[in-house]
């Protein structure tokens, strides 16, 4: 095996657990992962991904995209099979607090 160096990262299990398993369904070790990463850190010369905070408000559907519009009535519909439900005074009062709207 030629020369190699390790890295430790500290980070909450549940967070690698979860990626762990989606690493193993694309048949990835967490070794060829991060390997991936640093690479494409060199060809990038940067982080392979831009860094933005999300928008603080909601966005409306006709500034959506089709695959946003998408992954977000998938959501939807996964909440529902997993028995969340919420009526709509329920939805208007998070809304109200978190986005005052």
């Amino acid at each position: 095996m030629a020369n190699s160096s390790a890295v430790y990262v500290r980070m909450d299990p549940t967070v690698k657990e979860a990626a762990e398993e989606i690493l193993a369904q694309l048949g990835i070790t967490s070794s060829g992962a991060v390997q991936m990463l640093y690479k494409q850190i060199i060809l990038h010369r940067g982080l392979p991904f831009s860094l933005t905070l999300p928008d603080d408000r909601p966005v409306a559907v006709g500034g959506m995209s089709r695959a946003q519009i998408d992954a977000e009535l998938n959501k939807g519909m996964e909440s529902l099979q997993n028995g969340r439900r919420y009526s709509a005074d329920e939805v208007d009062n998070e809304l109200a607090q978190e986005f005052g709207i």
